[in-house]
C-alpha cells in the first residue's frame, strides 16, 4: 500500500527550540528584483543508471526550476517526500538555513550521518541549481567564485578480469590512450584465490603480494601518463592496512583508498601515521563534523568527500576549508550521474585544494545523454557558465531509464 509521507506526524514540532523556518524566524522583508520566489514542490525520480540515482527538482511558483541529485540509496526519495511539507512556501535563495532547517527539523530520524544528510545533500543540489536560475550566475558563483576554468577527472577502471594483474594494466593504458585520462583508480579489494576466511579482515602473504602485483603491472604501465589510486573499500584490519601500504610503497602510487573500516578514527590515524603511501578516506564519513576529525587528527592525506551524501555542495566547501587548514588536498569520492558529477565540478573550481573528481561510468554508454550538454572532454570536466549547475536533464532519456514503477517530474 502506497504512503504520503507528507502526512506523517512531525514530534519534533512539538519541541524543538531551534525552527529556522522563515516564519519563525521572522524572514518576510520583500527582497524585489524578482527575488521574492517561494518554493511550491519537491519532486525525485529515480534512474537505474549503474547506480540507482536519485534525481530531485525544487518547483516555485516563478516556473523556474532547479535539479539536483542524492547519493543512491533505498528510502532516500521518502524522505525527500516527508521533507517537502517543511520547505514549502520558503524563499529557495535561503540556501544555507534551508539546510540548517531541515538538518534541525530531522535531526531525530538520523541527520548526524545516514541516509537523512543525503536526501538533505539532494535537496540542496537542486537549491544550488534553482538560486543560480534565478540570480543567472553559475553555482561555482554561490560558492565564492573560481579558482580553475576545468577540473579534473579520474575514472574508476574496471574489467572483466579484476583479479588479474595484467588484464588491469591493459585496462589502464586503454584509458588513457583511447579515451584521454590521465588520473585512473583500480580496485584491490579484489579475490586472489588466496583468502581462508573472508570476515577477519587479515591479509596472508600471498594476498598482499597479489596486491602489489596490480599495483606494479598498472604503475609500470601507464608510468608518468597518468595517476594512479587504488581502492580497498574498507575491507581489511589495521595490521594488513599497514603491511600493504609499506608493501606498495616502492611504486608511484598516487594514493590507498579507505583500507580500514571507517569507525575506529584511531586505527584510521595508526595506518596513515605507519606510510609514505598517500591515505584518502571520507566517502562515509557525514558532513563537516564528522570529517573534521579526520582532518584535525591527520588521519588522511586526501580527503574524499561524496558530494551529494556529505550534506551537499556548502558542507562540502566547508570541508574542503578545513582540509585547507592543514594542508590537505580535496578528491572527491563521485557515484552519480551527471548532475552531482557537475555539482562536483563548480564546488571543485570554487575550492583552493581541489585534486580531481571521480567518475565511475565510463563502461555505461548513456551515462553522458542524461543531459543535453556534454559533461567530459579529454579527462576534464569545463566549469559551466550557465546559470545554476549548468546542464539541462534529457526528459527522453530520463523517462528510458527510469527504475520500474518510478513517475517523470511534472513538466515545468
Amino acid at each position: 500500500m502506497s504512503k504520503d509521507y507528507t502526512d506523517l506526524h512531525d514530534p519534533n514540532a512539538e519541541y524543538t527550540m531551534r525552527e529556522l523556518s522563515a516564519e519563525t524566524m521572522g524572514v518576510t522583508a520583500s527582497r524585489g528584483s524578482k527575488r521574492d520566489i517561494e518554493i511550491t514542490d519537491v519532486q525525485t525520480t529515480m534512474i537505474d543508471g549503474n547506480f540507482p540515482w536519485t534525481l530531485v527538482r525544487v518547483y516555485t511558483d516563478a516556473g523556474i526550476v532547479g535539479t539536483g541529485e542524492a547519493y543512491w540509496g533505498a528510502g532516500v526519495p521518502e524522505l525527500i517526500e516527508r521533507m517537502t511539507p517543511m520547505i514549502i512556501g520558503e524563499n529557495p535563495l535561503d540556501i544555507d538555513r534551508l539546510y540548517e532547517h531541515l538538518i534541525q527539523k530531522m535531526s531525530g530520524e538520523g541527520t548526524i550521518e545516514g541516509v537523512s544528510v543525503t536526501a538533505i545533500s539532494g535537496i540542496e543540489l537542486a537549491l544550488h541549481d534553482l538560486a543560480g536560475k534565478i540570480l543567472q550566475v553559475p553555482a561555482y558563483q554561490l560558492l565564492g567564485g573560481k579558482y580553475r576554468d576545468a577540473m579534473r577527472v579520474y575514472c574508476d577502471c574496471h574489467t572483466e578480469a579484476e583479479a588479474d594483474p595484467e588484464a588491469c594494466a591493459i585496462e589502464a593504458e586503454r584509458v588513457v590512450e583511447e579515451l584521454g585520462y590521465d588520473a585512473l583508480k583500480f580496485d584491490l579489494d579484489v579475490s586472489s584465490g588466496l583468502e581462508k576466511d573472508r570476515a577477519n579482515r587479515h591479509l596472508r602473504p600471498g594476498e598482499i603480494r597479489h596486491k602489489v602485483d596490480i599495483v606494479e603491472a598498472v604503475s609500470e604501465r601507464v608510468k608518468d601518463r597518468a595517476d594512479v589510486a587504488f581502492d580497498c573499500h574498507w575491507t581489511f584490519s589495521g595490521g594488513s592496512a599497514k603491511r600493504l601500504a609499506d608493501a606498495i610503497e616502492e611504486y608511484d602510487v598516487w594514493w590507498l583508498e579507505d583500507p580500514v573500516p571507517p569507525e575506529n578514527l584511531e586505527v584510521q590515524e595508526s595506518v596513515t601515521d605507519s606510510t609514505i603511501t598517500p591515505i584518502a578516506v571520507g566517502e562515509n564519513r557525514y558532513r563537516v563534523t564528522e570529517q573534521r576529525r579526520l582532518i584535525e587528527s591527520q588521519a588522511v592525506d586526501i580527503i574524499a568527500p561524496d558530494l551529494p551524501k556529505v550534506g551537499g555542495m556548502r558542507e562540502t566547501r566547508k570541508i574542503a576549508d578545513v582540509a585547507n587548514q592543514y594542508y590537505i588536498p580535496v578528491a572527491m569520492h563521485n557515484v552519480s550521474s551527471p548532475i552531482a558529477t557537475v555539482a562536483a565540478t563548480h564546488v571543485g573550481a570554487a575550492i583552493p585544494n581541489a585534486l580531481a573528481v571521480e567518475y565511475h561510468s565510463y563502461d555505461l554508454g548513456w551515462w553522458e545523454d542524461l543531459v543535453e550538454e556534454s559533461v567530459i572532454e579529454d579527462g576534464y570536466i569545463t566549469v559551466p557558465e550557465a546559470p545554476g549547475l549548468g546542464v539541462t536533464l534529457d526528459m527522453d532519456t530520463v523517462a528510458a531509464h527510469m527504475v520500474e514503477g518510478e513517475t517523470l517530474f511534472d513538466e515545468v
